[in-house]
């Protein structure tokens, strides 16, 4: 006898709201297909559920998304990074307290003497007929960002090391559920061949059919769930074994909405306004924003940064404010959703030359004009780098492209060798965006504040009426 097992998944939803009626559509139509035949599933995530960019999680601070898993009936998620480190230490350990699933997370701990209720390493379930699934998670170790916020997360690799081998020998089929990124995961498969199945995401990769790495089928769903992952697994009762692993991802933007999802996020969001209308400041006239000009709230925003951060240079980039702020009562939603990034200030050390480099590629019209996707940044476009501390002279080509002529730190030029202390986004510590910042070996990143923290202090403090 042969008894199929399935697994629908969803990853990196970041809070894309206008998607989560098509997938409640969706998973409420499989699994009901499903019920019909007595057959076993389970409704899994695979972290980045929650992204403040959206104003029901900024209000929220994330439990909205729980209860909206919740409402689907979910059975088990992992927590990606956008969980772990952009939300407030008591907020994340009393994230799942209200959830009806259940959360496991291998590789995480708190820093205070206990961990939340909620946390586990791996779950054991069974299917209707007697198959004994085995899940654990696993989220990627950012300790620079976690560990400021009185978490920790262990190496992948020894926590499986210390699990899987138990968990093999009391389960027929492991599941992991991954927030680690694609190559993490291929290698997860070549190392831990008793893994039967990687759920992943973080990486935004979007495998429709599913990856084959020695014994391991690898899958994800890409990002903002536009699709839902199914896994189909097939044991024989009488071999013992899964004789079949079939992956799919399937894409659902053509699908009717939910009703009653669509109208619990209306409501949602309805509370949402209320919870974040508070009056941050009133202002007699509009404050202008201009995504390729220093403008007065740039300029000011990155004064408040330096005196707030206390180092010799401040840089921030205009595309950080998406629109203009109106004239009267200006509120936290107004904030937010003119500076809805979850991107934290940091502090880089840089010589003199290296400052002098990052000047001139911040300026340069392919990295202003760049638009961004990822890395914190929620924007349309990176816009002109605005600096404090700094006396910028440029000049313009014959061909229009502006050129950085001279660069004064206190009315002299920056000496090549002095350590200069520099604050700014922590969107450029990663990638290549300005290399100089990404390879500094002195970072400390400064949480829990966001950059929109930052900029209510300076309305307060420069632009009240």
């Amino acid at each position: 006898m042969q008894e199929k097992l399935y697994f629908y998944y969803t990853n990196d939803l970041h809070s894309n709201f206008d998607q989560w009626p098509r997938v409640a559509s969706y998973l409420k139509q499989e699994t009901a297909k499903k019920d019909a035949v007595n057959a076993s599933y389970w409704l899994i995530d695979a972290g980045d559920h929650v992204d403040r960019v959206n104003p029901i999680a900024e209000a929220y601070m994330g439990k909205a998304n729980v209860a909206l898993m919740n409402a689907l009936d979910y059975d088990v998620v992992t927590i990606g990074n956008n969980e772990g480190i952009t939300l407030p230490h008591e907020d994340l350990f009393h994230l799942y307290d209200d959830a009806g699933f259940h959360v496991v997370c291998a590789n995480l701990e708190s820093r205070t003497p206990t961990d939340p209720s909620w946390l586990q390493p791996t779950l054991q379930v069974k299917s209707i007929q007697g198959v004994k699934v085995g899940f654990i998670g696993l989220t990627a170790p950012f300790n620079a960002f976690y560990e400021l916020l009185d978490w920790h997360v262990s190496s992948p690799y020894q926590v499986l090391d210390s699990y899987i081998r138990g968990l093999s020998e009391k389960t027929d089929v492991i599941v992991l559920l991954s927030h680690l990124g694609i190559s993490e995961d291929q290698e997860i498969a070549r190392r831990f061949p008793e893994i039967d199945v990687i759920i992943g995401g973080h990486t935004h990769h979007l495998l429709r059919t599913g990856e084959h790495v020695n014994n391991t089928v690898i899958t994800a769903a890409g990002k903002h769930c536009y699709h839902v992952g199914e896994v189909i697994l097939t044991w024989d009762h009488e071999k013992k074994k899964l004789v079949n692993k079939e992956a799919y991802a399937t894409e659902i933007s053509h699908l009717a909405k939910d009703l009653q999802t669509e109208q619990s996020l209306q409501q949602l969001n309805y509370r949402a306004a209320e919870i974040m209308g508070e009056v941050v400041v009133h202002t007699e006239i509009p404050i202008e924003v201009g995504w390729f000009k220093e403008t007065k709230i740039m300029q000011e925003l990155t004064h408040t940064l330096k005196h707030w951060a206390e180092t010799d240079v401040a840089m921030l980039n205009a595309g950080l404010l998406l629109d203009e702020f109106p004239a009267g009562a200006i509120t936290y939603s107004d904030i937010h959703r003119i500076c809805p990034h979850p991107i934290n200030p940091c502090i880089v050390e840089l010589k003199g030359d290296e400052l002098l480099e990052v000047v001139r590629g911040s300026l340069a019209k392919s990295f202003t004009e760049l638009k961004l996707k990822g890395f914190g940044f929620r924007g349309e476009v990176l816009g002109r780098m605005v600096f404090s501390g700094l006396t910028v002279e440029t000049a313009f080509h014959e061909d229009g492209e502006e050129h950085v002529e001279n660069v004064l730190f206190h009315d002299e030029p920056l000496d090549p060798d002095n350590v200069y202390s520099v604050a700014t986004a922590d969107t450029f510590t990663f990638g290549r965006l300005l290399p100089e910042i990404a390879k500094s070996e002195t970072k400390q990143y400064m949480l829990p504040e966001f950059l929109r923290d930052i900029l209510a202090d300076t309305l307060r403090r420069t632009f009240s009426s």
